[in-house]
């Protein structure tokens, strides 16, 4: 089973489809991402290029099976697809100050995660101000 997303021309993913193998095999019998979006574009009515594959078990780019991660993260609605990078992000980039790590496919703060202590159970959010973690609450 295939998945692929259902992008807009702002690469916004609008929904994700499942497609059997069957439907996306070339003349060879091999998978193939373009047959599988011709596919999509004949039963869905919507563009063969704002359809992409994505891996149901790829996060963070690691998949959770061992396997080779494939785009980064499994799309979701809301996702953004990353042409440049060939990736699907969790969302736009949410801060000026913050910078995509490619390794992990996703958005991270200039100073990294607030918590650095794992006993220190809080509730943070970012100041784009100051660059900083703030407390907002235990």
């Amino acid at each position: 089973m295939a998945h692929f997303a259902k992008i807009s021309e702002d690469n916004v993913v609008l929904w994700v489809s499942t497609l059997n193998d069957k439907d996306m095999l070339d003349e060879n019998g091999s998978p193939s991402e373009a047959v599988g979006q011709a596919y999509l574009e004949k039963h869905n009515n919507w563009p063969a290029h704002l359809w992409i594959q994505a891996s149901y078990n790829t996060k963070e780019n690691k998949h959770k099976l061992g396997g080779t991660p494939f785009r980064g993260n499994f799309a979701g609605i809301g996702y953004i697809w990353d042409p440049v990078n060939n990736i699907f992000l969790n969302s736009k980039k949410p801060y000026s100050s913050w910078i995509l790590n490619l390794e992990k496919a996703k958005w991270e703060s200039p100073i990294g995660d607030p918590i650095s202590d794992p006993s220190d159970f809080g509730l943070y959010s970012w100041n784009e101000d100051n660059k900083t973690w703030d407390l907002t609450g235990k």
